[in-house]
């Protein structure tokens, strides 16, 4: 969401959410979202976004929300989260009840067919996590479930900032938003990541696989293309307002001089005069002390005074500069005279071959070669390595300098903690789903790595999900309809009012609940509750 600014006082503000923004770049320092990776923290913004969607909905009932409501939350989603979320419904909307699921589990149980078994590892990878989900006979097995803080907004941040040192000119339009567009339309996962930067160092496989994203400029930015006579039209314009200017300075600093100059030639008149008494006082307000000081400053003055009328002499008469033209004027030459008789011409044309060697060469003139310069090719990025590298850091987090297990090394420590009979079991049905998940070579880049790390001869299955952005709402639509008349998985307001907000009734598709556990006080001991009963008689006041 995005409160966008409006009068002093707050007034015409509007808040704009989800596609209703447009384009985010704008908008991108003022956005807010309820969620810190993929847990709701900030209810208030999870209260606008749930009124958006109940009005876009179309929903209806005044003063509440009349609908079951199935919300997915996180994988081991904290106990206050959930809590005050169902806090929101129950009081807020007056919802009849609810249920919570896990997103990737709705995906897995919406894509199993009858074939396949009710275990399996779910490899779920997202905006801003990776989980990886063992299942066990149809429920979550929360204990060795694993998150990697990894997912595409890191993958779209590395590749924006490859490019940006790459293309530095080019910085501000290197946006998150287009990032994200190359990555889902560009990258692809290489199944031996080692071996496919060798094959970028050849130039024949470069120019065959690399893709030219074209970046939008307009032809404004070449700068205006005025004729050479109007540039030269301009630059007479500024001379004469600067010969003006300069002409109007000396014309005054000449006034200021003359004035001064008449001012001292005065006080000398006094003292040629023989008025001491006046010539004393004018000398003090001069701030002079003697004669000589002041025929110094006379003659200063009438040397400058002399200077600036020659200055003002001179610019007046105005030099016109003539502009040359850039092609040479060529005069009409006739060196065999106009009198001369055709026997004349025919003896000069027998001897041209004899000096023919010993004429110089006449210069051409070279022409002044412009470089073109074709602005569209300048705003064009080139997608080479980077398709690779950005999604990479799923399986090598070190790539941005996180401290982190990829998806190879975090599975196979998932698989190690059961017994060799549980692990047959499930890679059976090694199942991705995600939005993470989409890239072209991430199914055959996991068979590599799961036949690296599995017994000499075993057997594995990896599956993609139908829709991997989808089909967790697919999954969930079903459950809704499958269990809409049944208790199970359902969250009443009875429950809520009775258990507390935290309370999770647990589906195929759910977290485990773990209820939370107060801790218990100590009962009291014998020999303190001994005294009490022996001193029943007396005062109660000293009674323990």
């Amino acid at each position: 969401a995005a409160r966008s600014r409006g009068a002093r006082g707050g007034a015409g503000a509007e808040t704009q959410v989800g596609n209703d923004l447009g384009s985010p770049e704008p908008l991108r320092w003022l956005l807010r979202s309820p969620f810190d990776r993929n847990v709701p923290v900030q209810l208030e913004l999870q209260e606008l976004l749930l009124d958006h969607v109940f009005q876009r909905l179309g929903v209806s009932s005044q003063g509440c929300v009349d609908h079951p409501i199935v919300l997915t939350e996180a994988v081991c989603n904290p106990l206050y989260s959930r809590q005050m979320m169902s806090e929101l419904l129950f009081e807020c909307y007056q919802v009849p009840k609810v249920s919570y699921g896990v997103d990737s589990l709705y995906s897995f149980y919406h894509n199993r067919r009858q074939s396949w078994p009710c275990s399996g590892l779910v490899i779920s990878s997202g905006y801003q996590c990776t989980h990886i989900l063992p299942v066990l006979e149809g429920r979550l097995d929360a204990k060795n479930c694993k998150r990697i803080n990894l997912g595409g907004c890191q993958a779209a941040v590395y590749l924006q900032r490859l490019l940006q040192l790459k293309y530095p000119g080019h910085f501000a339009a290197i946006t998150l938003s287009r990032m994200e567009e190359i990555l889902h339309e560009h990258s692809y996962i290489a199944e031996d990541y080692i071996e496919e930067l060798q094959k970028w160092r050849c130039p024949e496989y470069y120019e065959n696989n690399v893709h030219k994203m074209q970046l939008p400029f307009s032809n404004k930015l070449l700068g205006s293309t005025v004729a050479s006579e109007e540039k030269q039209e301009k630059r007479q314009q500024q001379l004469r307002r600067l010969q003006e200017l300069n002409a109007r300075r000396r014309e005054e600093k000449l006034q200021l001089d003359q004035e001064r100059l008449d001012r001292l030639l005065y006080v000398q008149e006094l003292l040629e005069d023989g008025q001491m008494d006046q010539f004393h006082k004018a000398l003090v307000e001069l701030n002079m002390d003697s004669a000589e000081e002041l025929q110094s400053y006379i003659n200063k003055l009438s040397l400058s005074v002399e200077q600036t009328k020659q200055k003002i002499l001179q610019s007046e008469v105005n030099i016109e500069v003539d502009v040359v033209d850039s092609k040479p004027e060529t005069p009409d030459l006739d060196p065999l005279g106009s009198e001369q008789s055709l026997e004349d011409v025919e003896s000069i044309n027998e001897f041209e071959p004899l000096f023919a060697e010993e004429q110089p060469e006449v210069e051409k003139p070279v022409a002044a070669v412009q470089p073109v310069f074709n602005l569209a090719e300048y705003h064009q990025l080139f997608l080479g390595t980077e398709r690779i590298r950005a999604p990479e850091i799923v399986f090598q987090p070190s790539l941005i300098g996180e401290d982190q297990a990829g998806i190879a090394e975090t599975m196979q420590y998932v698989l190690e903690r059961y017994s060799k009979e549980q692990q047959a079991v499930l890679v059976q049905n090694v199942f991705l789903t995600g939005g993470n998940t989409m890239y072209p070579g991430l199914k055959a880049r996991i068979q590599k790595e799961l036949l690296e790390m599995r017994p000499f001869q075993s057997s594995f299955q990896v599956h993609l999900a139908s829709s991997p952005v989808l089909d967790a709402w697919y999954g969930a639509r079903d459950w809704a309809v499958e269990h809409m008349t049944r208790e199970e998985g359902w969250i009443t307001r009875k429950d809520y009012e009775e258990k507390g907000g935290e309370y999770l009734k647990e589906h195929c598709a759910s977290n485990v609940y773990v209820p939370i556990r107060l801790p218990k006080q100590a009962p009291r001991t014998a020999e303190a509750s001994a005294p009490s009963r022996a001193s029943g008689t007396g005062n109660p006041c000293e009674q323990p």
